[in-house]
């Protein structure tokens, strides 16, 4: 499948690439059909869930784990039906990752998390029944971590 999108161009996207979100992200229940783009510059931290439906919408997103060890949210179990059949290794968790003008004030949604089963690429954004931040901040963590890394 290829598609004209507004940040990376043309690209091509085999099927077995595509993951399906069954109700949408919120606020955007009309985009089902996704793919993950890698953003090499960041050496895979940072990824773009690019739009399938609406090839003018990515938004970036990033595996909490990096950024928050101790991040385990509680999800209602009849959240996660939609999902398929799954072992706990096969879900693959993303959080949306919000980049205002000031890029110094960069936040992590961490109660909207998207969850992907990687055994049959469906998933859900869902909202966690755990009190945790919507807005929680990430540039001194990247920054701090960049540093360590010497880049």
């Amino acid at each position: 499948m290829r598609v004209e999108t507004r940040l990376f161009g043309e690209i091509d996207i085999a099927e077995e690439k595509i993951i399906t979100l069954g109700r949408g992200l919120i606020g955007y229940p009309d985009m089902k059909r996704f793919t993950l783009i890698f953003d090499e510059e960041k050496q895979g931290k940072i990824m773009w869930l690019q739009s399938l439906d609406e090839p003018q919408f990515a938004m970036p997103v990033v595996d909490p784990a990096g950024i928050c060890a101790d991040y385990n949210p509680t999800v209602n179990d009849e959240l996660l039906t939609p999902l398929g059949q799954f072992s706990e290794e096969s879900l693959f968790v993303l959080v949306t990752i919000r980049v205002p003008s000031d890029i110094t004030r960069m936040t992590i949604n961490l109660k909207g998390p998207i969850i992907i089963n990687t055994d049959n690429l469906r998933g859900e954004q869902i909202i966690v029944e755990d009190e945790v931040q919507t807005r929680f901040p990430i540039y001194d963590i990247l920054k701090s971590r960049k540093e360590k890394a010497g880049e």
